[in-house]
């Protein structure tokens, strides 16, 4: 069990993280300076929390009240940086061998073979880092974190600086080792795609403090509050009341509609509360078509701009007479089927299982 509750002040910013992970991946997911890389640093023994308790599978490495804190060395962690530092003038397999430099040489040498076998790194053994790739260079770094065979992995944004494809590819792999090996593994980003790809579950950061934490579905479809929803690009935020609560469903009123939601007994007529859909949840339907389900929220609305981005649309939506702008994700081919860049007129249903009501 990995078991994180400390507090540290750095300046003006205050570092709060609490989360506890378990045989899992866990993203750190927020926008940048909300003290993912430094919770990371303080498990590896890094950065000294003021107070507070860390916990790994090995024991406890700090605990203010108890005067424990062990060195990053003794805290058998595998620590992948966003630089990766490598060291240039070591070999790929110096590299990876760094951390056994205690083990006998036989050992080495068999746990050496196991980790290029691994990560795909047979006949680069010999060379340089500057003479490898940067996806192979992405693969060293992490052979040389699994080397001594840690039970906790920390990887810090490590693919950052790869193009698409690659990250894809290295998302994948990393997800795999993590099953194969049984790690827990703690993973910063503040890419949402990459956070959703990886995360068994996902820590919400935003300004030194974990909002949210809970399995990445969960996360995402029932965001804790308006601002998760915000850092999770829910994009559609409507402020509005509860004016009927069933155990069908909510019927919200915003200022510009009433729409219906996802039923939630936390909530009484008249109390205040966002109305929030996910722009892929937000269903194109043509006027003239009735829709299947009668209990989404549908809309006549006017097509007003849209971005294109390869395989998908997101496309800004008005309804007639208001200021209301709805954004809705279509991918091209439904798109392209559809003509939906050929007229502005068009209907929408908010689909009542993604409407969901957040506290204001």
């Amino acid at each position: 069990m990995l078991a994180v509750d400390f507090e540290k002040r750095l300046g003006p910013f205050e570092l709060r993280p609490r989360f506890a992970a378990a045989e899992e991946l866990v993203v750190l997911f927020g926008p940048s300076g909300a003290g993912k890389s430094l919770t990371l640093r303080a498990i590896a023994g890094l950065l000294k929390p003021d107070r507070g308790r860390i916990e790994l599978p090995s024991g406890v490495v700090f605990d203010s009240d108890a005067r424990i804190d062990l060195p990053p060395q003794a805290r058998d962690v595998g620590y992948v940086v966003q630089e990766l530092a490598l060291f240039p003038h070591l070999t790929v397999a110096e590299n990876l061998g760094f951390a056994l430099g205690a083990w006998p040489r036989e050992q080495v040498r068999a746990r050496l073979g196991e980790l290029v076998e691994m990560l795909g790194l047979q006949g680069l053994e010999k060379r340089l880092p500057g003479a490898i790739s940067g996806g192979q260079q992405q693969r060293v770094a992490l052979g040389r974190a699994l080397a001594a065979k840690p039970p906790v992995l920390l990887l810090d944004e490590p693919f950052s600086a790869l193009d698409a494809p690659l990250r894809s590819t290295l998302r994948r792999e990393v997800a795999s080792l993590r099953r194969q090996l049984g790690l827990t593994a703690v993973f910063v980003t503040h890419d949402l795609q990459e956070a959703f790809a990886l995360a068994d579950r996902i820590a919400v950061y935003d300004e030194g403090r974990v909002l949210q934490l809970g399995d990445r579905r969960e996360v995402f479809s029932s965001p804790a509050s308006v601002r998760v929803a915000e850092l999770l690009d829910t994009r559609n935020i409507l402020p509005g009341r509860v004016l009927e609560s069933s155990e069908a469903f909510l019927v919200i009123e915003t200022e510009h509609f009433l729409a219906r939601a996802r039923a939630d007994a936390r909530y009484k007529p008249g109390d205040a509360v966002a109305l929030c859909i996910r722009p892929e949840h937000v269903i194109i339907l043509r006027r003239d078509r009735p829709h299947a389900n009668s209990l989404d929220t549908t809309l006549d609305v006017e097509l007003v701009d849209e971005v294109a981005s390869g395989n998908s649309h997101r496309i800004y939506l008005k309804a007639p007479g208001t200021d209301c702008l709805l954004e809705a994700d279509i991918s091209a081919h439904p798109y392209d089927v559809m003509g939906i860049g050929k007229q502005r007129e068009w209907r929408v249903a908010l689909t009542l299982e993604y409407a969901i009501a957040v506290p204001l």
